[in-house]
């Protein structure tokens, strides 16, 4: 790396981005205080690349023309990590050049007074009666009073207020002051405490005054990230054994509950096997790392590989992806969390892998983001568009990991091992664990009675005994590549004479059915069940039960990833649900996903209109017990069971003239997940003729307790919502006098409604009273051999809320319609 004494954070337009200056950037620009942040944050950056000239000219500047009385307010997670981070890293850096004699004979603690000043300014913001600090401060005024502009807040991240310790126990021990370490520690304890005690997680946003979580879902990235890496590093600095203990009972939870390797995914705290949504933040790069510090090294091999694909995937690692890899926040701020991973994994395993994972990220930088004035940020990693945004962590960070990854021995000209990174890659010395320090009061806790030893390693363990086969972490990677890649490696393994073919094809596979199941995890094949309803298949060949069943695996995972492919055709929009029948008038659109197969309905100018039905059995897997009242109609029928295309063929044959399958995973909704298509079977679906929907659970709720109501309810399936006006009211026109909440009609489209006509011979039933008609109510049922049975009065809303919801729907349709 050639180092550039950069001040630069607008590194396209070549000039400093001074706050107030430049147009607001909201949150981000928390971070800026009027005090040379990228200056200070390198200070320490300088020493380790062995540019000690710079060092101690950037040391002078920062005492002649750092300002910290400014009357602005600013992040007090930031300024704690960057800024007094950063004078404490370049103290200590400063200490140690002076005490070899080559350098800063001058200096005579000036960078300790500055951090002192810096913490003494942090300070009012742990004003609170839980001891947690409020999220931002005023560097002149403090909390109080109008002329701080702050204090008003109520909540803060978890990371936010469990990323103080390292910080503020330096500073105490470097002055011999030991305020700023009891409200550090005092905020840990605090969030400790307040820990989910079933699942012994956190959530991700607290209230500072209640201590009552207002975000509860958890996971390692993105606010929560820091506070489970300053648990272990606090142990590392401090010598405490109390903060090891609690690391270890998070991340034995971590392990339990979060932990789907090579995946990491977010789940709530109270429900801790319900993940709470199915996307990745970068931020949870840095947890590999971490698990090498911990000393589990297996499944960091395995997260630091999913990871290292996607980077190559698109060049960068996005600020966010989905579970199947794909860009879901396209931004990547040149983040060093993936680049810390990779230089912590190759200190534990000296595999020359983690060199060329390390090259490509160096490269990717020079090619990609690399501009005169430095580097720039990535606007979108699909498309190189650039951000006029170079953050102090690149170089506070980026830098140190990326030249350590590379460094040999003499290129160093001190050893890092007597110092510990902070979350800012700061250099804080080992040595502060035997530093003078009034003893901390004990904490209110019950550590020692939840404490299981069997959990708690002491010492890291030796990788050359942990892994004596130097293919193991190839057999670890391949997998992972594969799953990324969609293409699967063809080992050359020896089979017997007719056994050539998979026990289990991919065509044929059903998540839920217990048979299949186990014939993966004898493939060595795992299943993650996401959030929206799909499953992510993993394979670990070395989990297999012998090497043919490894192979079966592979050829399974290579049918299952080409299979794939064929369902995966053009994104289709969203179609449209509208209830036309008394008392809606097609006020109510229900937005839901296509399928692949069976009638286009962008190729129909009406749409498809009929009455709805409950299917029996309600999956739809079997031949229509209530076929005389499904024919004509549109069946309604669950998620599950069997494939879709199978459950068109049998309510097709019942003579339905549509299909709706809702959702049996509770609480999805269009709202909050990806529009989700229905694939065919890997067969030949030509022979489906009919139109089939897909409603999450939510907006298929919606559908059944209206049907539950009115017990006759007409609905139209089309590409997009009709006109809810004029002639939809004209046919209902003696009825509508019984409507005694309309709400507006929104125009979408103007396009004429009509009627497909229903078959003049369909069999009638006279004796059929109108709730048999209706069919049977449902209630969600775990076991899939048992039929459903009747009973939705547990989730009945009130007509109020209904309406609400409808509105919310109709107006996220039209959202939608909007950016087709």
């Amino acid at each position: 790396l050639k180092m550039y004494i950069l001040l630069v954070l607008m590194p396209l337009t070549c000039r400093g981005r001074v706050r107030g200056l430049e147009p607001s950037r909201g949150d981000v620009d928390d971070a800026l205080g009027k005090f040379s942040l990228t200056l200070i944050d390198t200070l320490d950056t300088l020493v380790l690349l062995n540019k000690t000239t710079e060092f101690e000219e950037a040391v002078r500047r920062v005492l002649t023309d750092v300002r910290l009385d400014n009357d602005i307010v600013v992040s007090v997670f930031e300024t704690n990590i960057r800024v007094l981070g950063g004078l404490l890293g370049g103290h200590s850096m400063a200490v140690m050049l002076k005490d070899a004699g080559h350098h800063m004979q001058w200096y005579q603690d000036e960078l300790l007074h500055m951090a002192k000043d810096v913490g003494l300014r942090l300070l009012p913001a742990f004003n609170t009666s839980s001891g947690l600090p409020y999220p931002r401060v005023n560097l002149k005024h403090g909390i109080r009073g109008p002329e701080s502009r702050t204090g008003t807040e109520t909540d803060t991240c978890t990371a936010c207020a469990g990323t103080i310790i390292l910080e503020f126990a330096a500073l105490s021990r470097f002055t011999g002051d030991p305020v700023f370490e009891v409200h550090a520690r005092r905020a840990l304890d605090f969030l400790w405490e307040k820990r989910q005690r079933n699942s012994n997680l956190v959530g991700t946003t607290i209230n500072i005054h209640s201590g009552e979580w207002v975000r509860r879902d958890s996971g390692v990235g993105a606010g929560i990230d820091s506070y489970y890496e300053y648990l272990l590093k606090a142990y590392i600095l401090l010598g405490d054994d109390l903060f090891l203990q609690r690391f270890n009972i998070h991340y034995a939870s971590i392990m339990k509950y979060i932990s789907q390797p090579p995946l990491l995914l977010d789940v709530h705290i109270h429900k801790p096997l319900l993940p709470a949504r199915t996307w990745m933040d970068s931020l949870l790069a840095f947890f590999p790392g971490l698990q090498v510090l911990k000393g589990d090294i297996r499944p960091a091999i395995e997260t630091h590989e999913m990871l290292y694909q996607v980077t190559k995937k698109h060049n960068f690692l996005p600020e966010a992806f989905t579970t199947d890899f794909r860009v879901h926040w396209a931004q990547h701020p040149l983040r060093p969390e993936f680049a810390e991973s990779t230089y912590f994994l190759y200190k534990a395993t000296k595999d020359p892998y983690y060199l060329e994972v390390g090259r490509t990220v160096l490269d990717n930088l020079n090619r990609f983001a690399r501009v005169p004035c430095g580097f720039a940020a990535m606007k979108d990693v699909r498309t190189g568009s650039h951000e006029d945004r170079m953050d102090s962590f690149f170089l506070a960070e980026m830098f140190k990991y990326l030249f350590l990854l590379f460094a040999e021995e003499e290129d160093l000209t001190f050893n890092v091992e007597d110092y510990i990174f902070t979350t800012e890659a700061h250099l804080l010395p080992l040595s502060l664990s035997t530093a003078p320090h009034t003893p901390s009061p004990p904490a209110n806790t019950t550590v020692q009675e939840e404490l299981d030893d069997s959990n708690f390693d002491w010492t890291c363990p030796n990788t050359r005994l942990l892994f004596p086969d130097p293919a193991f972490p190839r057999n670890l990677r391949d997998p992972i590549r594969s799953a990324v890649d969609k293409s699967c490696p063809r080992p050359a393994i020896h089979r017997e004479p007719g056994m050539g073919r998979p026990p289990l094809r991919a065509q044929d596979f059903m998540a839920n059915n217990p048979d299949h199941l186990e014939l993966l995890r004898r493939m060595g094949v795992s299943l993650i069940h996401l959030k929206d309803g799909r499953v992510q298949l993993v394979q670990h060949a070395t989990q297999a039960v012998s090497a043919v069943a490894a192979e079966d695996g592979m050829r399974f995972m290579q049918e299952m990833m080409e299979l794939s492919s064929q369902q995966q055709k053009e994104q289709l929009p969203p179609r449209a649900v509208q209830i036309v029948s008394h008392p809606f008038f097609g006020r109510v659109v229900l937005t839901s996903g296509p399928a692949q197969f069976g009638t286009d309905l962008s190729k129909s100018i009406t749409g498809v209109r009929g009455f709805v039905t409950v299917a029996e059995p309600y999956s739809g897997c079997a031949e229509l017990s209530n076929a005389a009242f499904v024919q004509g109609r549109i069946a309604l029928l669950q998620r599950g069971q069997c494939m879709f295309a199978e459950k068109a063929r049998h309510i097709m044959k019942a003579g339905a003239i549509g299909g709706i399958v809702i959702d049996d995973n509770e609480g999805s909704s269009s709202d909050t997940a990806p529009l989700f298509q229905m694939a065919g079977d890997g067969r030949n679906t030509d022979d489906v003729t009919l139109p089939l929907l897909f409603l999450f659970y939510k907006e298929g709720n919606i559908l059944l307790e209206a049907l539950k109501e009115y017990r006759e309810v007409e609905v139209l399936l089309s590409d997009k919502a009709r006109d809810r006006g004029r002639d939809v009211q004209e046919e209902e026109e003696d009825c509508s006098t019984d409507q005694t909440s309309p709400v507006p009609a929104a125009t979408l489209d103007q396009s004429q409604v009509r009627t497909v006509k229903q078959d003049e011979s369909a069999p009638h039933n006279e004796d059929v009273t109108p709730e048999d008609d209706v069919g049977p109510a449902i209630k969600r049922n775990p076991e899939p051999e048992e039929e459903p049975e009747v009973d939705m009065d547990s989730s009945r809303k009130s007509v109020e809320a209904m309406m609400a919801d409808w509105r919310e729907d109709l107006e996220a349709f039209q959202q939608m319609e909007d950016e087709l």
